[in-house]
């Protein structure tokens, strides 16, 4: 055979042995310690990031020097891919290793007294196929908290100080094909040494461990690269729409090779899954050695399906499948899942969809998915997003960090809208060890991270580059910064504005110049007495939209009410009837808030009264760990419209009267069960969509009153408590709308238990959310019980937590004992995987009628 025909057919068969790419998930099977002290190991980040930083370069614009080799090789026994890890504790993916506890006062409220500083390690053994030799080999991780240092098979090969970013190792060099291999992370969340910062890396439970998913990707020498495609639809009308699609191909070989790039388009259905092709675009591109190119390619989509948030749009998606040849060799295959549509805010008239004028009836949230702490869970999520879909929520802003990629994958397919936030802090800190020790060399990396792997979402509408930033009010020097990132996130994404969150900053102020959009936060709807500031910003930035991006802090307990109640003007959550300094909780009458904050009514009037705000966010959608005002001694927040265990409390209803205004529904409060009471005033009030109301209290009405302009709850002060049946006819345009009653409840007789799902997959990650409701022998709610309740499981399952949605309960989550707080608990479930069967679940509590329940768990077909 000619020499150069032997040379050509053997690099044919080195590129088809390396051309299919691989990404697995990485999650289980770890094995997990604990470091006994911060400084065991001797690791610290000042001392080892000079070779941390060059594990960003490609998110720079200049990169990093890089250093002498480092001696991190040795740093710990532990990096040795020959050390027993047998006794240590063998766990899955993501993990979050401080919701175990126990609660401690060493850390701080604000992060929720739960041990997540310190050091933690994690190794994973693995085998690489020998058959796979020639690939490039990475680990992507999608969040690991914090300071991660990485070690394959020995050798240090890199890391990541923000807990947040997503972030790709290279691990090609160290690869063991065909053999044994060994991956190490050590993880440091910052332990203050100064007791005037005990609140140290964060301002809320941050969370510990890998707590997101990990990925083992390989791909051959010529590859699209990571986070490689962007899409955008510049042109979009009911007859066809323009899909520009831009992909960064890399090239790891020795030659310059000529590639043929070619994208197909597809329509997704509900579920994701590919369904019709409508588009297709090829062309050649030259593809230098050990260099990358650009391609741009455009296609024309007719009739499209456009993406747009329900009731009145659909969320349609199309996925485009990018396939790299070389001669008619696929050398690789990358998906690229989309949505067109066009979102246009307005000065004057807030936020468009397609067309549609969507007021945003947001919440902001932070990442905690409460008793199973911040290790995602797809199921968790889809249950939060559920929730906050039959309150009429269509908006989340990820309060104050980057979220999760399964969030943006499921408000994808649900149709919200998302402002993706990236920063709490940036130069000036608010806690001693929060990002501000990490901005100056980390904001560019971190934040066009951010934005590669999240611009392709169509849910993403807008990038928050900050959170009631310290710079705000700065001047010339904080408006500087302001406008370096505002750069970045136009560099990476021409298509979408940017924002920042200000609770100070004035009209006057150099800083929101620099912004695309003016976000407020509670300074709108003004504070402490102040005047509303949405008209003042409006008129001095006449060409700029406003959004309220954080608004109301109200806080309650759901199911508590204390006596005397306010008045019609609302107070502060601090000393006073509103607050229980005994048992630690906030009264439910929702009336009550932080002191930089106000009523939610008050926020509806600004909404209602400017028409030109695109609309709010509120804080927050859910309690969440830490962060317990006006209660230090608290595990969590009383600021949610839903608590810790995803029960709604009151306020929900108030939210879903504003938000989902044509649906009829009624909703009363307090509970009527006051043996304490008797013959006292107990105030009534009433959420509902409708314009007005009749209150009967046994059958003999007490009146019928109407809203008035900017009023949106209707309220009965003077009612005399008497056992029995409270109940609410309200009436729209004068016609019938909805109804509501509570009634008077017996001595607590027995448990009812339900699920919100009876049949799960038999995976592991796939969970049911069991309800307990503790009632009297007629099947009434008994809303104050506290009862102790034991849940016991049979079958081919587990309890994963329990929970009770009580701020200051501190019984760890893990506990299959949890009393009951305001007559409910909540039990999480999940099946064995690989086992199918019935589980079987029991709730019983001295003195009680047990329940039980099944739930079916099923293994889905590969």
């Amino acid at each position: 055979m000619p020499l150069v025909k032997h040379l050509v057919k053997q690099k044919s068969r080195s590129w088809d042995r390396a051309r299919s790419r691989t990404r697995v998930p990485l999650v289980d099977a770890w094995r997990f310690q604990r470091e006994p002290s911060p400084t065991a190991s001797g690791l610290h980040y000042d001392d080892v990031k000079a070779w941390v930083l060059p594990c960003s370069d490609s998110l720079r614009k200049t990169p990093v020097p890089r250093p002498p080799p480092s001696d991190l090789d040795e740093a710990s026994p532990w990096v040795s891919p020959e050390f027993d890890d047998g006794d240590w504790q063998l766990v899955d993916l993501p993990h979050d290793s401080a919701i175990a506890g126990p609660y401690t006062d060493s850390v701080s409220c604000s992060m929720g007294h739960l041990p997540s500083p310190g050091v933690t390690w994690y190794r994973k053994t693995l085998h690489l196929p020998a058959d796979d030799a020639g690939k490039s080999l990475f680990v992507d991780f999608d969040g690991a908290m914090s300071h991660s240092l990485v070690w394959f098979n020995g050798c240090f090969v890199g890391g990541w100080p923000s807990g947040y970013t997503s972030f790709r190792i290279e691990l090609t060099r160290y690869a063991r094909w065909g053999d044994r291999n060994v991956l190490v992370v050590r993880l440091d969340n910052p332990v203050p040494t100064d007791a005037r910062w005990q609140s140290g890396s964060s301002r809320w439970y941050p969370g510990a461990g890998i707590y997101r998913n990990v990925w083992l990707v390989s791909a051959g020498p010529l590859r699209v690269g990571h986070w490689g495609t962007f899409v955008t639809t510049p042109v979009v009308s009911e007859a066809s729409a323009t899909v520009a699609l831009q992909v960064c191909i890399e090239n790891t070989s020795s030659d310059d090779t000529l590639v043929n790039v070619t994208t197909q388009i597809y329509e997704l259905d509900e579920r994701g899954v590919r369904r019709n092709g409508v588009a297709a675009r090829t062309l050649n591109v030259l593809v230098p050695a050990s260099g990358d190119a650009t391609v741009r390619l455009r296609s024309t989509i007719s009739n499209p399906k456009l993406w747009g948030p329900p009731p009145t749009q659909r969320p349609n998606r199309y996925l485009a499948v990018t396939t790299l040849r070389r001669g008619g060799l696929v050398l690789d295959e990358y998906e690229t899942r989309f949505g067109i549509r066009t979102v246009e805010f307005r000065p004057d008239t807030g936020c468009f969809v397609n067309g549609e004028r969507i007021r945003l009836q947001g919440v902001c949230n932070h990442h905690d998915l409460g008793a199973l702490g911040t290790a995602v869970n797809v199921r968790a999520l889809e249950r939060q997003l559920d929730i906050l879909a039959e309150m009429g929520c269509n908006a989340i802003r990820t309060a104050h960090n980057p979220p999760a990629p399964e969030l943006l994958e499921l408000t994808d397919r649900r149709g919200f809208l998302v402002v993706v936030e990236a920063f709490d802090a940036w130069a000036k800190g608010k806690t001693a060890l929060d990002y501000h020790r990490l901005f100056e060399e980390w904001h560019e990396p971190d934040l066009r991270a951010l934005i590669r792997r999240d611009r392709n979402h169509p849910s993403v509408v807008m990038w928050s580059i900050g959170n009631e930033v310290v710079e705000q009010g700065d001047g010339a020097e904080g408006a500087a910064i302001a406008a370096k990132l505002v750069a970045i996130c136009h560099e990476e994404d021409p298509t979408r504005p940017t924002v920042s969150g200000m609770n100070s900053a004035d009209p006057e102020s150099p800083f929101a110049k620099r912004l695309d959009v003016i976000g407020l936060n509670y300074q709108g709807t003004g504070v402490q007495g102040g005047p509303a500031r949405y008209p003042h910003f409006h008129e001095r930035f006449t060409g700029k939209p406003i959004v309220g991006t954080e608004t109301t802090n109200a806080c309650s307990g759901r199911g508590v009410y204390t006596f005397p109640v306010a008045p019609q003007r609302a107070e502060p959550a601090k000393s006073g009837p509103g607050v229980d300094d005994t048992s630690k909780q906030v009264c439910s009458y929702d009336l009550y808030f932080a002191e930089w904050s106000y009523p939610p009514d008050e926020e509806f009037e600004s909404q209602d009264r400017f028409e030109f705000v695109a609309g709010e966010f509120v804080w927050t959608g859910f309690d969440f760990l830490g962060e317990p005002t006006p209660f230090d001694e608290s595990r969590s927040s009383h600021c949610g419209i839903v608590d810790l265990a995803g029960f709604k409390k009151d306020r929900f209803y108030l939210y879903q009267a504003r938000w989902r205004c044509d649906v009829p529904m009624a909703h009363l409060l307090p509970h009527w069960t006051w043996p304490e009471r008797m013959g006292q005033a107990t105030p009534v009030f009433v959420y509902t969509s409708g314009d007005e109301a009749e209150l009967f209290l046994n059958g003999v009405s007490l009146g019928r009153k109407q809203k008035a302009q900017f009023e949106y709850r209707l309220r009965w002060d003077d009612v005399v408590y008497e056992p029995g049946e409270l109940e609410v006819v309200t009436y729209k345009a004068g016609r019938p709308w909805a109804k509501d009653s509570v009634r008077t409840a017996g001595d607590a007789q027995r448990l009812s238990l339900t699920t919100d799902r009876n049949v799960i997959d038999a995976d592991g990650r796939d969970l049911a959310f069991l309800t307990v409701c503790i009632v009297d022998g007629q099947g009434v709610p008994v809303p104050q019980a506290s009862n102790l309740i034991r849940f016991e499981l049979d079958g081919p399952g587990e309890l994963v937590a329990t929970d009770n949605g009580n701020p200051t309960d501190r019984t760890v989550f893990s506990s299959p004992e949890r009393h009951a707080f305001s007559g409910m608990a909540l039990a999480i479930v999940r099946a064995t995987p690989g086992r199918s069967g019935k589980i079987a679940i029991q709730a019983s509590s001295p003195g009680l009628e047990p329940a039980a329940v099944e739930v079916a768990a099923r293994e889905r077909a590969s």
